[in-house]
C-alpha cells in the first residue's frame, strides 16, 4: 500500500514538471513573452552545451562548479564541526546556552550582505570572507536543531541510565546524541540549503568564477539564457546534494520512524 502511495506520489511530481516545461516551451514558441526575458528550453540546452564545451569567461564550466562546491562544502563542514558541540551543550547547560545563543538569535535574521562588507574588510577579498559567509549562514540552523533536540530528549531515559551508574560520558553517547541525530540531520540539509541561497551573495563580490557569480555576471549584459542555465544547475545541485544527505541518514539513523 505505502509502495502504491509512493509511486502516485512520484507521478505528480513528474507530471507536474512535465507541464511546467510544455507551458514554458509554449510561451516561448509563441512569442507570448520576449526572449530577452524568458529564453525557450531550447535556446537554454544550447547555451548549456556551448558552456559545457568552451566554458563561460575564459574559465570552464567545472571550473565554475568546483570552485562553488569548494565554498559551499568547506563552509558546511566548519558550521557542521563547531555548531553540532555548541549546540548540543547549550541545549545540556543553560550557561552555555545564555553566552551563545544570544549570539546566533542576533546575527541570524540579518541579511547576509548586511555584513559581508565587514567580512570583507576584516578578511580581505579571497576565499575566507566567502567561506566565513557560507559558515555564518550554515551554523545557525545546525545549531538550533542541536539545542531543540536535546530539549525533547526524554528525562526519564537519562535518570534511569545515572540510577544504573552510567557515567554523563556514557549518557550523553549512549543516549543523548542518539536522540538528537534525527534533528541534527534535519539542521544540517537546512543548513546546506541556507549556504547555497547565500551562495550567491558571496560571489557577488571580488568573484571572478562560480555558479553563483556567473548567474551575476550574466544579469549585467542580460544573458537571460546564462542565467537560467546557472539558476538550473544550482538548483539541481541543491536536489543532488539533498537526496545525498537523505540517504546518509537513512544509513546512520536506520531507526528513524520505526
Amino acid at each position: 500500500m505505502k509502495r502504491k502511495e509512493k509511486n502516485n506520489t512520484k507521478r505528480y511530481t513528474y507530471m507536474t514538471w512535465i507541464f511546467i516545461l510544455l507551458v514554458w516551451l509554449a510561451v516561448t514558441e509563441l512569442n507570448l513573452i520576449s526572449s530577452r526575458l524568458v529564453p525557450s528550453p531550447i535556446q537554454v540546452i544550447k547555451t548549456f552545451v556551448d558552456i559545457l564545451n568552451n566554458g563561460y569567461n575564459h574559465t570552464s564550466f567545472w571550473a565554475h562548479m568546483g570552485i562553488s562546491m569548494y565554498r559551499l562544502f568547506l563552509s558546511s563542514v566548519l558550521a557542521l564541526i563547531t555548531a553540532i558541540p555548541l549546540g548540543l551543550l547549550s541545549g545540556y547547560s543553560n550557561k552555555v546556552r545564555a553566552v551563545v545563543d544570544s549570539v546566533v538569535q542576533f546575527y541570524r535574521p540579518l541579511p547576509p550582505l548586511a555584513y559581508y562588507t565587514l567580512l570583507i574588510l576584516w578578511l580581505g577579498i579571497d576565499e575566507s570572507s566567502k567561506v566565513m559567509l557560507l559558515f555564518l549562514a550554515a551554523f545557525a540552523p545546525i545549531y538550533l536543531a542541536c539545542v531543540s533536540a536535546v530539549s525533547k530528549v526524554n528525562p526519564d531515559f537519562i535518570g534511569s541510565a545515572e540510577s544504573l551508574g552510567a557515567s554523563k560520558k556514557d549518557v550523553f553517547f549512549t543516549i543523548v546524541l542518539p536522540a538528537c541525530l534525527p534533528d541534527i540531520f534535519t539542521g544540517l540539509r537546512v543548513a546546506v540549503g541556507v549556504a547555497y541561497t547565500t551562495l550567491v551573495s558571496a560571489e557577488m563580490v571580488a568573484a571572478t568564477s562560480g555558479i553563483g557569480w556567473m548567474v551575476i555576471d550574466a544579469s549585467k549584459y542580460l544573458k537571460s539564457d546564462v542565467m537560467f542555465v546557472g539558476i538550473i544547475i544550482m538548483g539541481l545541485t541543491g536536489l543532488l546534494i539533498d537526496f545525498c544527505l537523505r540517504k546518509i541518514e537513512n544509513k546512520v539513523v536506520f531507526w528513524k520512524g520505526k
